[in-house]
């Protein structure tokens, strides 16, 4: 890997890591992680299907009370770090795949040290609130933004110490069994995920559109893009009837029906 790549490569983390705790530019997303690093280390395609495969997983983690999820960030940039470095491509992404779970399980662990680190910043942010320092809160902020940029920048920066070599051989001398093993355990993961997903979406509203897409997806000859549109679709069909009480009739009003309902909801 060449030096602008791992430098790009810890820019990503930095941002991952920063995303996880701001939650708006959802640079710590497994599907945004995985592409960026594959892109700047030229495993776009494998980066692609790493980050869809561990995006499924993350979908059913949240943190609830004061149970926190497993890092989502860490996972994504360490596993497509380990991807790159293996240089199997495609072929690669079972292994990474599997790697990733028990790297977010440890990214925990960061962020425990992150968290209690940052009481002590809230402390020093609320006597420069009390001294009316302005400019000291705001200088706070951006410290404990960067630190959690940090926390996954400075793990990203020592795996790229690694040799690839080392890796290469590491990967290669996994056998068949436990490849597939891996293979089969992590399609399990993601439709736990997934399950997790619908069951706290689950209502008797959301039901029958969940039925309707698993056809819809069984038919091979519909893209992505076609699935896509028909969810939007039944999406806008499902808001207008419900703006007009289940009749299909009303009166738009503007002369733009799909305006009119993107405006009102």
């Amino acid at each position: 890997m060449s030096i602008i790549s791992a430098v790009l490569v810890v820019v990503v983390a930095f941002l991952a890591g920063m995303g996880g705790i701001l939650d708006e530019f959802q640079f710590h997303q497994p599907l945004v992680a995985c592409t960026l690093i594959g892109l700047v280390t030229g495993n776009l395609e494998a980066g692609i299907i790493l980050g869809g495969s561990l995006q499924m997983v993350a979908l059913g983690w949240a943190n609830i009370g004061a149970a926190v999820a497993p890092d989502a960030a860490l996972a994504s940039v360490a596993s497509a770090i380990i991807l790159a470095l293996g240089g199997q491509g495609v072929k690669g992404v079972d292994s990474a795949f599997a790697i990733a779970m028990p790297l977010a399980v440890a990214g925990l662990f960061l962020t425990m040290i992150a968290r209690t680190l940052a009481v002590a910043i809230v402390h020093a942010m609320d006597r420069a609130a009390e001294a009316g320092n302005i400019r000291a809160i705001e200088m706070w902020q951006v410290v404990a933004i960067c630190m959690q940029g940090l926390r996954i920048a400075i793990p990203a920066t020592l795996l790229l110490l690694i040799p690839a070599e080392s890796v290469q051989a590491l990967l290669e001398a996994m056998p068949a069994w436990l490849n597939e093993g891996m293979a089969i355990g992590g399609g399990m993961v993601v439709a736990v995920g997934y399950a997790m997903v619908i069951n706290m979406m689950a209502s008797r509203e959301v039901w029958p559109f969940f039925m309707l897409g698993f056809v819809i997806a069984a038919i091979t000859q519909i893209t992505l893009i076609g699935l896509g549109v028909i969810g939007v679709a039944l999406a806008l069909l499902y808001l207008q009837l419900t703006k007009n009480g289940g009749s299909a009739g009303g009166n738009s009003g503007s002369g733009d029906p799909l305006g009119d309902i993107l405006n009102d909801y």
